[in-house]
């Protein structure tokens, strides 16, 4: 049996425990238990009841930027428990999430683009979403060579009704946007520019 729920303090040794065994192989940004605490709130677990006890299986966290807009973030699956749907079900309950707060788009970096595409997101360009936090970006070891794969979901009917795609070339096209909120841009009116390839890429399986 699995039950997606909000974390709880008592979980963040698991969450540590999982987060933390990805960023050892370089494939997630470690958390102290302090940066785990503080940011507890924005997390979501997918926990397996054995013998009526609790154990995690996944998480994720949808970290908000602005009134507008959150990333997906430290989105883990444990090993025993790969391939089974529960990235899927953590990234859904992520969005469902996003639309209760009335977002416009969920944005996330990630190794796994072609399992964020099958959810729904789409590839853009890094240099179209400014307001990735630096804070974390600073302190990776890939920060002057960062190979992550930005994506992005639409949320809000709003969004979808002012994004146009416009083909390019064979392999790229562009997706525009025309925000409807100021706190999607750096000042009210302007446009965002997402340049998209339009196949993707398949890689590894989780992401920051």
């Amino acid at each position: 049996m699995l039950k997606i729920r909000k974390a709880r303090l008592t979980d963040v040794p698991a969450l540590l425990g999982l987060i933390n065994d990805y960023a050892a192989r370089g494939i997630m940004l470690p958390r102290t238990e302090f940066e785990l605490c503080e940011s507890l709130r924005d997390f979501t677990v997918a926990m397996e009841i054995i013998d009526g006890e609790e154990h995690l299986a996944g998480c994720g966290a949808l970290h908000f930027y602005t009134t507008q807009t959150a990333e997906v973030r430290s989105l883990a699956v444990a090993e025993r428990r790969k391939t089974t749907g529960i990235g899927r079900k953590i990234i859904e309950a992520l969005l469902e999430e996003g639309r209760e707060f009335k977002l416009d788009l969920v944005f996330a970096f990630t190794y796994a683009e072609g399992f964020f595409t099958k959810c729904g997101f789409e590839v853009v360009d890094r240099g179209s979403l400014p307001l990735k936090a630096w804070k974390d970006c600073v302190r990776c070891p890939k920060f002057s060579c960062c190979d992550e794969i930005p994506v992005v979901f639409l949320l809000s009917p709003e969004a979808v009704a002012n994004t146009q795609r416009t083909t390019i070339d064979e392999t790229f096209s562009l997706v525009e946007i025309k925000p409807l909120h100021p706190a999607w841009a750096e000042s009210p009116g302007e446009e965002i520019r997402m340049p998209t390839p339009i196949q993707p890429t398949g890689r590894g399986l989780m992401q920051r």
